[in-house]
């Protein structure tokens, strides 16, 4: 264990420092969005340029990295992160931060792509799951430390945008200095959108539903709490309740879900996701520890629900099948992600920012309603001797499998010597 956190370590720390960069932007750019007096569905609209540069990422970055090697990938998206942030400082116009956020998300997607299929040829099964929730922690505290650096300045001048460019700049530092061997090349799989849906359904469409509520979320949560009258700080500390709600949901329900069917835990985390988000369209800032408390239900409902779809639709695959039934999820809930914030942002202009609440409790009533369904047309259930294991999946929520089920698959003949 130690020597694998050991050989990890000037990774892990490049990933806390993009983590941070990545709180920051994320919040930083929807209150300036807002102070800029842009509608919500215009928010939205920009929101969409990042889901879309993530979504292509997942399938462009992977041949990216089989051409010129993880390292300069990681380099190289860096260095778009932090063009994209200090160019949003210098034009500051909705046509134009459509396009950075594109490549912000395209960015994104390759970096946690690039790490986390790194982390995966440096650990060993008996470590993987120490490993990987390590790096979710790391991720956790990186997102939310960033967060609460826009209390600290002024949404409105260009300090935080050069700020998060100058954290983005040195994330790349430890990666890059670092001795340890380069990992194997990556090679892309096929997806098969059919299969997975023959195999498994509701994971197929939950994957959908997944994508369109964590990057609903993901996208206008920051928007929801600016325009409700909440402080940066208050706003700060609502987005770090949902994100540890995310982190910490994941134990109680993968462990729940490795003992039963996994369709009835789907159902009760779409019918608790209801009650909490309803919950939320009632409340207020005067109310912020109840508030606080409910968030972190929501979000404890929010994330994890993809990592079901995955170890669901895994339960029905051969092993053969899962790198391209989970290159298929990975796809499916892009495409959620870029048409979720959409219809949020629309909500919000026809019902305020609580609207938001509103259409959150609306998608985990059809994702609770569909896996209902599809136990009620008989489908057996998988013995419990033959389910996989659920891996948790690191916040904020991507898409990826940190069991390696990933949308890459390594080569076998590597020769250290060609990968840089």
């Amino acid at each position: 264990m130690f020597a694998s956190l050991v050989s990890i370590t000037s990774l892990m720390l490049s990933t806390m420092l993009m983590m941070v960069g990545y709180g920051l932007m994320n919040y930083l750019v929807p209150v300036r969005s807002v102070a800029e007096g842009w509608s919500s569905f215009l928010i939205s609209v920009i929101a969409t340029g990042y889901t879309v540069g993530f979504t292509v990422s997942c399938i462009v970055t992977p041949k990216l990295v089989l051409r010129v090697g993880h390292v300069r990938v990681f380099g190289a998206l860096i260095t778009l992160l932090t063009a994209s942030i200090l160019a949003s400082s210098l034009l500051v116009d909705w046509h134009a931060w459509i396009a950075f956020r594109a490549i912000s998300g395209f960015a994104v997607a390759g970096c946690y792509l690039v790490i986390e299929s790194w982390l995966n040829e440096r650990v060993t099964n008996e470590t993987r799951g120490s490993v990987f929730s390590i790096y979710m922690m790391v991720t956790l505290a990186g997102s939310i430390g960033g967060q609460y650096l826009v209390p600290l300045g002024d949404p409105l001048n260009t300090t935080l945008f050069i700020v998060c460019g100058i954290v983005f700049a040195v994330a790349i530092l430890p990666t890059a200095l670092s001795t340890a061997q380069s990992p194997a090349p990556i090679a892309q799989v096929q997806f098969g959108l059919g299969k997975l849906y023959r195999r498994s359904p509701v994971a197929a469409v939950g994957a959908v539903l997944a994508g369109i509520l964590s990057g609903t979320w993901a996208s206008l949560g920051g928007v929801y709490t600016t325009q409700s009258g909440f402080t940066t700080g208050q706003g700060a500390t609502l987005l770090a309740f949902v994100l540890a709600g995310g982190a910490l949901g994941q134990i109680p329900i993968g462990r729940i879900s490795d003992l039963t069917d996994r369709r009835y835990v789907m159902i009760a985390c779409g019918v608790i996701g209801v009650v909490a988000a309803c919950a939320m369209f009632f409340m207020s800032p005067d109310t912020p520890r109840l508030l606080y408390g409910t968030a972190f239900i929501v979000g404890s409902m929010l994330y994890p629900i993809y990592a079901l779809n995955v170890a669901h639709a895994n339960d029905r695959a051969d092993p053969s099948e899962y790198v391209t039934i989970s290159s298929s999820l990975m796809v499916l809930y892009g495409l959620g992600t870029v048409a979720g914030p959409l219809i949020g942002g629309g909500a919000m202009e026809l019902a305020g920012p609580r609207g938001l609440m509103l259409y959150l409790s609306i998608g985990f009533a059809i994702y609770a309603a569909y896996a209902a369904w599809r136990v009620m047309k008989g489908n057996p259930t998988v013995a419990p001797d033959e389910r996989t294991d659920f891996h948790a999946i690191a916040v904020p929520m991507r898409g990826t499998d940190p069991a390696g089920s990933i949308a890459v698959d390594y080569e076998t003949d590597y020769d250290p010597a060609q990968s840089e």
